[in-house]
């Protein structure tokens, strides 16, 4: 599977996410910059996490409109797998391919820490192996990750099912203590309404190897894999 990571000025996370998909799970992956025009034979676009031209304005604010982000909308538009990763997520809520968008933590700190995802539905490319209410221990490190969205969107993706990860405790509790920045419902992840684009705040790809005290991380990766090669 090929997979393109792209890569913003101010990205720190572009390598990380390379690694495991190269090294680790044995898969293409290359950085694609923020000037290019196309994804080019990219089967998956990996928008990982930074901190995008400066964090300027608002976060994934200046990097919504990078010549790349035009590609990776007309990819996803055409069914094409996204994947947004904690400022990855902030530049697809700014360019419209999610709904919703990320505030500053209730807290007001930023927040480096591991925390625990209780899985949403599993009929989707991001869910796929991991069966509905399986517990992930995935760390976070943003500090603006407070998911917001209007009632009527909440209910709709409550309704529809795309709310793929939400905050939990160690046994999958949705509990508010749980919570790490105020997200409404708990959401640290959700999907488009097509299920081909989602974005989360927790970082995958720095649970993805158990030196890095946990692997849980892989099956978002692994589950893109899974989809794709079902096809």
């Amino acid at each position: 599977m090929n997979f393109a990571v792209l890569q913003f000025p101010g990205s720190n996370c572009d390598q990380d996410c390379v690694h495991v998909l190269k090294n680790v799970l044995g898969h293409s992956a290359r950085l694609l910059w923020h000037k290019e025009k196309s994804v080019g034979d990219a089967d998956a676009v990996i928008v990982p996490g930074g901190f995008s031209y400066g964090d300027y304005l608002r976060t994934g604010a200046i990097a919504r409109y990078s010549n790349v982000m035009a590609a990776v909308t007309e990819f996803a538009n055409q069914g094409g797998l996204v994947l947004g990763i904690c400022n990855g997520f902030q530049i697809l809520c700014e360019a419209g391919l999610l709904p919703g968008a990320l505030i500053r933590n209730r807290s007001i700190k930023f927040r480096c820490e591991f925390v625990w995802l209780r899985t949403g539905p599993a009929n989707t490319p991001f869910t796929c192996k991991a069966p509905e209410g399986t517990v992930l221990r995935i760390p976070i490190a943003h500090g603006e990750g407070c998911y917001f969205a209007d009632p009527e969107t909440l209910k709709k993706l409550e309704a529809n099912g795309q709310i793929l990860w939400r905050y939990c405790d160690e046994q999958g509790q949705v509990e508010p203590e749980a919570n790490p920045n105020g997200s409404l419902l708990n959401i640290a992840g959700i999907c488009n309404e097509k299920k081909n684009v989602a974005g989360l705040m927790p970082h995958p790809e720095r649970a993805s190897e158990d030196i890095l005290s946990s692997s849980d991380g892989r099956t978002l990766f692994e589950s893109m894999i899974q989809w794709h090669c079902k096809k």
